[in-house]
């Protein structure tokens, strides 16, 4: 169970670290993602940094694990409001399913630190 954990681990640190550095380089992506959501560009800031913030701790976690459920709280919290954005514009399931997928599996490894 434990390489599982790790696995999951290091799994969505990878994925929140592309996700975040993407919103704050400022990838056309993501961009256009907010002016589609109505949400600021400032914001597209925050949300990148929220996520680098939650892949630190992520990565931190490998050597002190109180630093992971920090890091999987954080990032399941901010992927609860990527879902509620998805649904306030009324997206697709198929536009929707990545982060509640990336939310979900945030979740789980939060419950199984």
């Amino acid at each position: 169970m434990e390489w599982f954990v790790y696995l999951l681990q290091g799994m969505l640190a990878l994925m929140f670290l592309m996700a975040g550095a993407g919103k704050l380089i400022g990838l056309k992506i993501h961009v256009d993602g907010f002016e589609h959501w109505k949400l600021p560009q400032w914001f597209r800031v925050v949300t990148g940094v929220v996520e680098l913030l939650g892949c630190a701790f992520l990565i931190i976690g490998f050597w002190l694990s109180d630093y992971a459920v920090c890091g999987a709280l954080i990032l399941g919290v901010t992927g609860i409001g990527g879902i509620l954005t998805h649904i306030r514009v009324k997206d697709s399931f198929k536009n929707t399913l990545p982060i509640t997928i990336l939310a979900l599996l945030s979740f789980l490894l939060f419950f199984l630190l």
